[in-house]
C-alpha cells in the first residue's frame, strides 16, 4: 500500500530542503508546508500578500487574523510563514529537556518542526526579527502542545530571537472582520482606477473640510453621481483607500461600514502607507 500523501519519509524531507523550501525573503520565500502539505484541520487560506506580493500559506483562520495584523504594521517589512527550524537542534534540545521530539510513527522520521511566523520588523534603523506561534486557547492545555512549544521556545532563544505564543484572546474580531473586508482590495486592476481613487480621496477631504458629520456612504453616492460611474464603485475605492491607510479609522476596532461611519471617524493622509504606524501585538 502506498504511503499517505501527509506522511514523512527522510527522502521527501530532503525533497524540499532541494526545493529551497524554508528558504528566501519577501517574494522569493517559500514555506516550508503549504496548505497542500498537510491534512485539513480547518479553513485554510491563501491571501496574496501586501508586502511580500506572493501567496502566503495560511492553515487557519487564527492564522490568517495575525497575519491581517502583520500586514497592517508599517513597521512589518517582511512575513515569512511555516517557518521550519534546524532538525539538529530540535533534536539535541529535546533530548536536553527529555521531550519526545514529534516523529512520523510509520516511519520513524524525526519531523522538520516548524514556527508559524517569523516576521521581520523595522523599528528607526534597527531591523529586528520576530517567531510567533499561533495557537488556539484550547490547545494550550494540552501537555503534548506544551512539550512541543518548548521546544519552539528555546530554539528561538538560543538564536536570540524573541517568540511569543498568539492566542485568540489577544486579536480583536472586529479588526480580523475589518482587514477581512478591505484586504484584497490593495491593488487595483488598472492605473486608471488608481487615478480615480486619488480623485475620489481628495473629494473625501473637502467633503470633510465642508461637512465632518456627513456620512462615507452619502460621499460615496455622490461621487458615482458627480462622475457618472456604476453604483457602489466608490465603495470599491473606499476600500481599496483604507487599505493602503489613506483613510485611517480613529477606532481599528470598530466596524468599517460606510452608512455609518461619518467623515470626523477617520483621518484623511495624502501619504498612506508611508506613514508610519504600529500594531502592539506584533
Amino acid at each position: 500500500m502506498s504511503r499517505n500523501k501527509y506522511t514523512w519519509t527522510e527522502d521527501k524531507i530532503a525533497k524540499y530542503y532541494k526545493e529551497g523550501r524554508g528558504k528566501g525573503e519577501l517574494k522569493n520565500y517559500l514555506p516550508w508546508l503549504t496548505i497542500h502539505d498537510v491534512p485539513s484541520k480547518g479553513r485554510s487560506h491563501r491571501p496574496k500578500g501586501w508586502k511580500t506580493n506572493r501567496e502566503h500559506q495560511l492553515l487557519s483562520d487564527l492564522e490568517l487574523s495575525y497575519f491581517y495584523y502583520l500586514e497592517w504594521s508599517n513597521k512589518v517589512i517582511d512575513i515569512r510563514e511555516q517557518f521550519p527550524l534546524n532538525r539538529e537542534d530540535t533534536l539535541k534540545i529535546a533530548s536536553e529537556k527529555n521531550i519526545p521530539h514529534p516523529f512520523e510513527n510509520s516511519t520513524q522520521t524525526p519531523i522538520v518542526m516548524t514556527t508559524d511566523f517569523l516576521a521581520t520588523s523595522r523599528i528607526g534603523n534597527e531591523i529586528i526579527t520576530f517567531a510567533r506561534s499561533i495557537k488556539p486557547s484550547e490547545d494550550l492545555e494540552d501537555p503534548r502542545v506544551c512539550e512541543k512549544l518548548e521546544i519552539e521556545r528555546q530554539y528561538w532563544e538560543d538564536k536570540g530571537i524573541e517568540w511569543a505564543i498568539i492566542d485568540e484572546k489577544v486579536m480583536s474580531k472586529e479588526f480580523f472582520r475589518n482587514l477581512k473586508y478591505i484586504h484584497e482590495y490593495y491593488n487595483l486592476v488598472s492605473k486608471e482606477e488608481e487615478e480615480m481613487s486619488m480623485h475620489f480621496l481628495n473629494f473625501l477631504a473637502g467633503q470633510l473640510n465642508k461637512q465632518p458629520e456627513k456620512k462615507l456612504i452619502i460621499c460615496c453616492n455622490e461621487f458615482d453621481s458627480i462622475y457618472n460611474l456604476d453604483d457602489g464603485s466608490s465603495i470599491y475605492y473606499l476600500r481599496h483607500l483604507y487599505a493602503r491607510q489613506y483613510i485611517m479609522p480613529n477606532d481599528m476596532c470598530k466596524a468599517i461600514l460606510p452608512h455609518k461611519i461619518s467623515l470626523n471617524e477617520v483621518s484623511i493622509r495624502k501619504g498612506g502607507f508611508d506613514i508610519s504606524y504600529g500594531s502592539s501585538i506584533s
